[in-house]
């Protein structure tokens, strides 16, 4: 378990900001405690400042995770959310999409939100921005890029995209379907 490297701070924080804007902020500086980022083998997590300083007791070997997985760092340096992010970015997310329940299981099973099971979005979301999706009833399913703004959105045809799909609470029982068979 180590610090991020400035580079690699970089690329978490250009990630994160695409979902969340300036409250990286908040993420870190909590009312309750402070927490921080670390990176263990090729996976970046979000710890708690109490809990990192138990967790360096422990011998690099033994340590498998600690705290969140936030994403991983490919080969080429760029920075990968992980669906177990979820939990952060929903509380801080800038643009947000709620998807009608028709079209819940559709984007569950890892496709991309059409304009005909759009129910709603955030006012002036741009282009190409992170979004979370959110059921009617206010539950976030997972994340994905905004296909087209808001305004573009009202004049798009019924089956155009509007959210390219990223990732998917889905994602845990399709993983688990994969390792069965």
């Amino acid at each position: 378990m180590r610090p991020l490297t400035e580079e690699e701070t970089k690329s978490l924080f250009l990630k994160l900001s695409e979902y969340i804007g300036k409250n990286i902020e908040r993420l870190i500086n909590r009312s309750d405690e402070r927490h921080c980022f670390r990176l263990i083998k090729d996976r970046c997590y979000y710890i708690s400042e109490s809990i990192m300083k138990s967790a360096t007791s422990i011998g690099r070997e033994h340590l498998l995770h600690v705290g969140t997985c936030m994403g991983k760092f490919t080969k080429t340096g760029k920075f990968r959310l992980h669906i177990t992010a979820l939990e952060y970015i929903s509380q801080y997310a800038k643009y947000k999409v709620w998807v009608k329940p028709s079209a819940e299981m559709s984007f569950l099973y890892g496709n991309h939100v059409s304009k005909n099971g759009l129910a709603r979005m955030t006012e002036n979301t741009p282009q190409y921005s992170g979004v979370v999706v959110y059921s009617m009833s206010d539950i976030p399913l997972g994340f994905g890029v905004a296909a087209q703004s808001t305004e573009h959105c009202q004049q798009l045809d019924p089956t155009g995209n509007v959210v390219l799909h990223q990732a998917d609470i889905g994602e845990y029982l399709r993983g688990l379907e994969e390792d069965m068979f």
